[in-house]
């Protein structure tokens, strides 16, 4: 009977052991990673207001009727695409773009500390008076 000493259970526990703790270091990483707020660098077209999700695509906006445009992305409070569904029912503040056809084309349901950031324009024409840092994600009013 052959027998190969280089792969009998001495010779590779410590590769095994080594690859145990790679893969342990890369979960604790991947964890620690995800779990860290990160900042969304919203474009200067982006308005706040209010949703409502009635009946989709109808939807309210700061109490008015709109519409959102096909494929219309939203994000979660968790930057994570959601369905209409999820938000039915339910007020939320957001910031929102509108198309050519002024359709909402965007919209990011805003986080605590993304609704804390102030001021930040709700109509076209503060947007177009005030400046916008894209870097700090901050709006100056003249």
């Amino acid at each position: 009977m052959l027998r190969c000493d280089t792969l009998s259970g001495h010779a590779h526990r410590p590769l095994v052991r080594a690859s145990a703790a790679l893969l342990a270091a890369f979960l604790l990483l991947g964890t620690t990673v995800s779990a860290q707020p990160v900042q969304r660098n919203f474009p200067a077209s982006a308005l706040r207001g209010e949703v409502l999700v009635a009946q989709p695509p109808e939807v309210l906006l700061n109490g008015r009727p709109a519409r959102l445009a096909p494929g219309a992305r939203i994000r979660d409070e968790n930057n994570m695409l959601a369905l209409t569904g999820a938000l039915a029912g339910r007020r939320v503040v957001v910031h929102y773009t509108v198309d050519l056809s002024g359709l909402l084309s965007e919209i990011w349901v805003l986080t605590p500390a993304e609704r804390a950031r102030v001021p930040w324009p709700t109509t076209r024409e503060q947007a177009a008076a005030w400046s916008f840092d894209p870097l700090a994600q901050v709006w100056t009013r003249p």
